[in-house]
């Protein structure tokens, strides 16, 4: 996508200086920061950081960080530990764990002279894949969005509902969430877009920072603003993006997404889900049961990043001193309250059965024994 008029991804290789450079996240919307990314802990701290943000982009990350292992040592014994490594640095967001383990498999059967090499190639290979994924995403939501229209007055405005940024900062580019609403756009179909605050890290304020650099008319409300705008027939449909599916349509997306399920299922409002496949899991069935829920400092909660009085970006505390601060990233939405799926290969009911139609070849895949400690 483009920012100040030139087109950007979230990361991207600088072949001259053989690193990788991303976008430094944590000072958007007030500030666009760049960053070379070179070591073994600069990659652990971009994602443990919330530098990178987003499954998409999280996996497309870890890829170029085990290229970089490879570099630094093709051996078997390193290769384990630097999967083990960038595998413990977020926990929730499967497609970290698909990344290393699509590398770990490929590179294991090559000779350690290979490595480093067909490291770097399939780290460019996934990144490229994950920009095509999304564009389809892109195309299938926009079919949905053109179907809503037809019942819509001529120029009448389609109202859209989202919830933290699923957006092309959350992936290599596009967005998931977003590429229908950009398809949308440049098709010339007039959306708004509601974009949720997202607490506590207001993470809606990088949907309205990229959608403002895209031309897309929204809105930035509290979070829990969605439900009255449903109730008041202000919302048309929602989309939301994922950090873990089930192999049965449980959608696991970050804290808030469930009570905007409940509140479009009360209202008979679409809530629909972009689901690149990476992000589903087909080793787990119930993700309120099974899928592990990251706690994130309470720092995150007890303070907020802004623009200071004198323009310095600084940190402010908003509950009194001492307050203990609870903060689970993730929330579960039941498959039942999900009106359907945008993969690449199309939209489908949120089921086991229609995941399996769409994707055959992971029909087979065992659910993983249930662990004890975390449930997965």
């Amino acid at each position: 996508m483009k920012v100040n008029g030139k087109h950007y991804r979230s990361l991207w290789w600088n072949s001259e200086k053989n690193v990788l450079e991303i976008i430094d996240q944590r000072w958007l919307p007030h500030d666009f920061r760049t960053q070379t990314v070179g070591t073994m802990e600069e990659f652990a701290d971009a994602i443990v950081e919330m530098r990178v943000r987003g499954a998409p982009l999280i996996g497309a990350t870890a890829a170029y960080a085990m290229a970089l292992a490879m570099k630094i040592d093709p051996s078997n014994a390193y290769l384990e530990k630097a999967w083990k490594y960038f595998n413990e640095t977020r926990p929730t967001a499967v497609n970290l764990r698909w990344a290393l383990n699509r590398c770990k498999d490929a590179l294991l059967p090559l000779p350690e002279d290979q490595r480093a090499d067909a490291a770097l190639k399939l780290a460019h290979e996934i990144a490229d894949e994950d920009v095509e994924i999304n564009a389809q995403i892109g195309r299938h939501g926009l079919a949905i969005i053109q179907g809503i229209a037809i019942n819509k007055k001529p120029g009448e405005t389609i109202n859209i509902l989202t919830h933290c940024n699923a957006g092309w900062l959350a992936t290599v580019d596009w967005g998931t969430a977003t590429s229908p609403m950009y398809h949308a756009h440049n098709a010339g179909i007039p959306i708004h877009v509601w974009v949720d605050e997202t607490r506590p890290r207001n993470q809606g304020a990088l949907t309205s920072w990229e959608l403002g650099s895209h031309g897309v008319p929204h809105t930035y409300i509290v979070d829990n603003a969605g439900g009255h705008l449903m109730q008041h027939g202000k919302v048309d449909l929602v989309i939301v993006g994922t950090d873990r599916t089930t192999r049965r349509g449980d959608v696991c997306n970050k804290i808030g997404t469930y009570l905007k399920a409940l509140a479009a299922h009360a209202n008979n409002v679409p809530f629909y889900v972009a689901l690149p496949s990476p992000t589903i899991d087909w080793t787990i069935a119930n993700g309120v049961a099974d899928i592990p829920i990251e706690e994130r400092s309470a720092q995150e909660t007890t303070h907020v990043q802004g623009i200071m009085p004198d323009g310095s970006i600084g940190m402010v505390q908003v509950t009194p001193e001492g307050t203990p601060g609870g903060n689970p990233a993730f929330d579960v939405t039941p498959n039942h309250l999900v009106t359907g799926l945008i993969t690449e290969r199309g939209v489908t009911p949120a089921t086991a059965e229609g995941l399996q139609a769409m994707f055959p070849e992971f029909a087979n895949v065992k659910p993983a024994a249930k662990n004890k400690k975390t449930g997965s």
